[in-house]
């Protein structure tokens, strides 16, 4: 008997009657020049009517392979070895290439990590979102419409009519991918599969797509997959968590079960590599696990964990067979031979508190403003209420000196990675002074800097996939970031390629991989590789780690903090992910639609006084309680004088704050708010829990 479909089992919690998904016993290989290589082995899980299950675990793990197959699509030179695919009566793997083109909505419908897939780049979106419709729940034309409308609105997209007209290219990442979300969600699928869906959203943004999806599972009784690596969204909206490693099902359980006591060392290990929220510690360096996933087809016999695991028992664990599931507890299942052996959960990783180097001078920006003027054309007619100007940011001012890390975090469209390309010289402002050690950089493009300052301030953009080239190697990628930074360093250039590679957890093979041959999160691991070729001074990270694993993203923050404490290097540090930055930060700046709401250093910035936009992200993360609705509603006035947070601010005084811009107040050394709100009465947030992860 398969241990995963044994009665009694977490895995059998709900009745087969209520069963919207049954993977049984599935087994997938991939056909290569060197031969079949097993991907997925004995996959056996459940999900329920209404039910929401979580699939965790790094890259190569197996997760998407598994999304796929719930979908009854094999991927190019895969081959089904055995199991089966039920998605409530039918079995997708048995059924015609027919039959899967007329399930795949209706029944099941997926989201993938990239929405660019998903989209005809030659359609407009209203024109895709309407062919859903049509398609699996065909009316009027104008009803169609307006529920297109209205779930674009339900997504939290601004202005949701102007993006029926628009193409893809018109629209950021994160709102791509909520067009996604929402073109899924039309079709009313029985089962809903979410891979990695708000990697590219703002916390905010992740929040109420993740509320939308729970209303609208339990409105339309719909099961749920979510696979992610972002275990705090995942503890925070699933009743039930898998954990895969290597192409197997290596746990299973109650999500409060497996997050509060994590039996495989593995969930323990990734549970450990979160940043643990603990308000007024030092910024600290993050846990990893050490190793890595085994390549396909490499997995080792016996436990597949083994060669990184901190428990292995021989020769049990080393056993010439797989490791059966257990029953590790009523809520829980574990393919571990020492399933409720193991010492009660870390809660963390002794963090190592490291100093601030001396401040150094580092880049400084003064009143920086950018403006983006429109011209005539599609857009326009697209946009007619918009101004024929667009501010991205206005008034910009703070430091980030040497041997810091400045964190900006705010939403998309806050002016973040304006102000990242403004001081990499990608962008000319159009207002105010950019200094770096000192030289006025202002409007100077990377060739027109001072030696000293053109390769001292490098970028890490969010997307690798526009900044390596398609053409060349790993290798001759690093090569030139070497050669171009005449930075000196031990041995020969392919020594240092390997050191390089090495940094960022990538193995020396890697080299010799085309940049399309990798996975996102290698990828990105190239471009952080490449950017730290040359030793630089100021180091740009515009959500660098957002795409990656915990074990990796630690990695990888544990290597920026190295390079910022052995080189006194300056760290601008994009993210929106709220418990990383408190975990390693020195300062944090909250932007708001291209204006500074709150600044200051870290501790100061989360802890009372918040500024209400600030208060409104840590309520997103999960941090803090949210608070009433404003006492004086007001409907939004486009282009008003006052506050840019005016038209979604809980705590907005009245018509001041559309009427002027908020004054500054000095809330403590060297922390501001732009409020109208005195300080005495932004003090009162209630703080229901000590961490933003369970």
């Amino acid at each position: 008997m398969n241990p995963l479909s044994a009665p009694g089992t977490a895995a059998n919690t709900a009745s087969t009657t209520a069963t919207t998904l049954a993977m049984e016993d599935l087994s997938l290989t991939y056909e290569t020049s060197a031969g079949p290589i097993l991907a997925l082995r004995h996959v056996s899980l459940r999900v329920a009517r209404g039910e929401t299950y979580g699939l965790v675990g790094e890259s190569g793990c197996g997760k998407s392979t598994a999304a796929l197959a719930m979908l009854g699509y094999p991927a190019p030179g895969a081959r089904w070895l055995g199991g089966a695919v039920r998605v409530q009566e039918h079995d997708l793997l048995q059924a015609s290439a027919a039959q899967l083109r007329s399930l795949r909505g209706p029944v099941v419908a997926m989201v993938h990590q990239d929405p660019i897939g998903a989209l005809n780049p030659v359609l407009t979106l209203g024109a895709q979102l309407l062919e859903t419709l049509r398609t699996h729940r065909p009316a009027a034309v104008q009803a169609m419409r307006s529920e297109v409308v209205a779930m674009l609105g339900r997504v939290a997209l601004p202005e949701p009519e102007s993006f029926m007209g628009r193409y893809p290219h018109q629209a950021s990442g994160g709102q791509l991918q909520r067009i996604a979300i929402a073109m899924a969600l039309l079709a009313r699928p029985r089962l809903l599969v979410l891979d990695e869906p708000t990697t590219g959203l703002d916390v905010t943004v992740e929040a109420e797509v993740a509320r939308l999806v729970a209303e609208l599972a339990r409105e339309f009784d719909m099961a749920v997959v979510y696979i992610s690596h972002n275990l705090g969204l995942i503890a925070r909206v699933c009743d039930r968590i898998g954990v895969m490693y290597a192409g197997e099902l290596v746990e299973e359980g109650t999500a409060q079960d497996v997050f509060a006591r994590p039996q495989h060392p593995y969930t323990r290990a990734l549970i450990a590599c979160l940043p643990q929220w603990a308000a007024g510690s030092a910024p600290a360096r993050l846990a990893t696990i050490a190793g890595r996933v085994p390549r396909l087809g490499a997995a080792p016999t016996g436990c597949v964990f083994a060669p990184r695991c901190a428990h292995v028992l021989a020769p049990v664990c080393l056993q010439a067979g797989p490791i059966a599931m257990r029953v590790a507890s009523t809520a829980c299942i574990v393919r571990c031979a020492r399933a409720g052996a193991l010492d009660a959960a870390p809660a963390g990783a002794a963090a190592r508190a490291h100093e601030k180097p001396p401040r150094t001078p580092g880049a400084s920006l003064q009143a920086v403003g950018k403006t983006y003027e429109r011209s005539g054309g599609l857009l326009a007619r697209l946009l007619p209420s918009r101004a024929a100007s667009t501010a991205a940011v206005a008034d910009v001012s703070f430091d980030v000196p040497g041997g810091e890390i400045v964190a900006l975090v705010g939403e998309s469209g806050s002016g973040k990675s304006t102000l990242a390309r403004l001081l990499a010289g990608l962008e000319t402002s159009t207002a105010g002074t950019i200094l770096f050690r000192g030289v006025d950089i202002t409007n100077l493009r990377p060739r027109e800097r001072p030696a000293s300052v053109a390769g001292a301030v490098q970028i890490v953009f969010q997307n690798p996939d526009r900044t390596l080239n398609p053409a060349h190697r790993v290798r001759r990628i690093l090569a030139r970031a070497l050669r171009r930074s005449k930075a000196p360093g031990p041995g020969n250039l392919e020594q240092r390629i390997t050191q390089l590679l090495e940094r960022v957890s990538l193995p020396p093979e890697t080299a010799d991989q085309w940049p399309h041959a990798l996975s996102g999160g290698q990828r990105q691991r190239v471009a952080i590789a490449r950017a730290l070729a040359g030793d630089p001074a100021l180091v740009l990270a515009d959500e660098p780690v957002s795409a990656l694993d915990v074990s990796v993203q630690g990695a990888i923050i544990n290597l920026l903090l190295e390079v910022r404490e052995t080189t006194g290097a300056a760290v601008l540090f994009i993210s929106h992910d709220l418990a990383l930055v408190q975990v390693i930060a020195h300062q944090v700046v909250v932007l708001r639609r291209g204006r500074v709401m709150e600044s200051g250093p870290r501790d100061a910035v989360f802890a009372p006084p918040y500024h209400p936009y600030t208060h409104s992200l840590l309520v997103a993360a999960g941090v803090l309680a949210a608070l009433p609705a404003p006492t004086l509603p007001q409907p939004e006035r486009p282009g008003h004088a006052g506050c840019v947070h005016a038209s979604d601010c809980h705590q907005r005084v009245g018509a001041v704050c559309w009427q002027q811009p908020p004054t500054v107040q000095q809330a403590g050394p060297g922390h501001r708010i732009a409020c109208h709100r005195p300080l005495s009465e932004l003090q009162g947030s209630v703080v229901p829990e000590a961490r933003v992860q369970p």
